[in-house]
């Protein structure tokens, strides 16, 4: 275990995010659905532009593109992306330049493309199956005009990336140690993959024992589609093995992954969500985004509910922090 950790303060990184996150009881929300004991660890709180997961992404991420004498980064997402907002917030701390494409047509500047364009982002409008080649385009043009860019995949998810998510799951197992507090199950959104490889992996090599359950918000559960997703994931988790030195390599099927709570598509607000996002607030003052921790935090409540959870087990939910997008969803909650 030291080993890996010695491999992990190796690595260039820039701190960005407030560590450890928070590891807390939701006693209030357990009571309403009548078990079990619901924990939640709050990524939402990593401190930068509001928070979120790939704060811890962006760490080693931003420091690499730093060692390699980049002045800009590139990355793409949503329109309401999380991620993009906190690479721009991460570009403007380290004194990079930041480009966001984001997919779709130009909309409104509310929750996180407000942020973006407050942080300084320079944002480019592309149909969302264009958005690699878009990313891969702008950078020949930046290169053309003298610019270092750097590329960052979206989500973050790259071997490197998920080295954060290695680390946090030290980091956790540290904080259920010091409580001498065991977790049966571990549920949390999964996108582009990059978390949920970081994990997985890091759940292996810290000695995590609960069941882990990724809750999917867009991909599709056909073989086909699943086969190729996982089969990324998989890649991913491999190479932040390589990066740390260790032996471990995974299989396809160590990602366990739901795909039952898609709804009617990424981004698209339903009752699941709804519910999810008032019952959390409500009954802890927690605020769930509408995008993934409402999808993921309504999935957990389903499961509860028909008691694929039993009533005397621990869960927790790992909070990885899309609130800002919640302004630009207003009229669809109130």
């Amino acid at each position: 275990m030291q080993r890996i950790l010695d491999a992990i303060d190796k690595l260039a990184r820039l701190r960005l995010a407030k560590l450890p996150t928070p590891l807390d009881e939701m006693p209030n929300l357990s009571k309403v659905l009548g078990g079990p004991r619901l924990l939640v660890k709050r990524d939402d709180l990593t401190g930068l532009a509001t928070g979120g997961n790939k704060t811890r992404k962006l760490e080693f991420l931003i420091a690499d593109a730093l060692a390699q004498g980049c002045d800009t980064v590139i990355t793409a997402g949503g329109g309401q992306s999380n991620h993009c907002r906190q690479t721009a917030a991460a570009a403007a701390i380290a004194g990079l330049e930041c480009h966001l494409v984001l997919g779709g047509e130009p909309q409104p500047p509310v929750g996180n493309l407000l942020l973006d364009k407050l942080l300084g982002a320079t944002i480019h409008w592309t149909p969302k199956p264009q958005r690699n080649a878009r990313m891969t385009a702008l950078a020949d043009d930046l290169r053309a005009a003298g610019r270092r860019p750097y590329v960052i995949p979206v989500g973050g998810s790259t071997s490197l990336g998920a080295v954060g998510y290695v680390a946090a799951m030290f980091e956790l197992v540290q904080q259920l140690t010091e409580r001498d507090d065991v977790v049966d199950h571990l549920l949390f959104a999964t996108s582009s993959g990059g978390t949920q490889a970081g994990i997985v992996l890091g759940a292996r090599l810290a000695g995590f024992s609960g069941k882990i359950t990724a809750v999917s918000i867009d991909q599709r559960p056909d073989a086909q589609s699943d086969e190729k997703f996982l089969a990324g994931v998989c890649e991913i988790a491999d190479g932040a093995a390589v990066l740390l030195g260790a032996d471990q390599r995974m299989a396809v099927e160590d990602f366990v992954t739901n795909y039952d709570y898609l709804g009617a598509g990424y981004g698209v607000l339903g009752d699941l969500e709804r519910e999810a996002i008032r019952l959390l607030a409500r009954t802890e003052g927690i605020l769930v985004g509408p995008v993934y921790t409402a999808r993921a935090a309504g999935a957990m409540i389903d499961l509860v509910r028909r008691r694929a959870i039993a009533a005397d087990e621990t869960v927790l939910f790992w909070h990885t922090g899309d609130d800002a997008a919640l302004h630009a969803y207003a009229k669809e909650l109130v």
